[in-house]
């Protein structure tokens, strides 16, 4: 499933135009990314949370020369399952 494949479900259950249920796609996505953005989490009932969380800095290797190589740390998605959503896909 796809995101468009969303959006048809969402004009389904709203019985709107495929435009309003592809932007309204679309706003939930912006506006989960850019709470993450800002540091803050997403909750969801039944879903889960999303949330960042930094990664430390580390020193890889190229695997091509096998140079080693400085990776700064970073932040990065992260996303935890509620409870509900773990006990329905069982």
């Amino acid at each position: 499933m796809n995101k468009q494949d969303i959006a048809e479900k969402v004009q389904n259950v709203l019985g709107s135009t495929k435009a309003d249920a592809e932007r309204a796609v679309e706003a939930m996505i912006d506006t989960i990314v850019s709470t993450l953005k800002k540091g803050d989490e997403v909750s969801l009932a039944g879903l889960g949370i999303f949330k960042t969380k930094m990664r430390a800095s580390r020193t890889a290797r190229n695997p091509r020369t096998g140079e080693s190589v400085h990776v700064p740390s970073m932040r990065v998605p992260k996303f935890q399952a509620a409870k509900a959503l773990k006990e329905a896909v069982r």
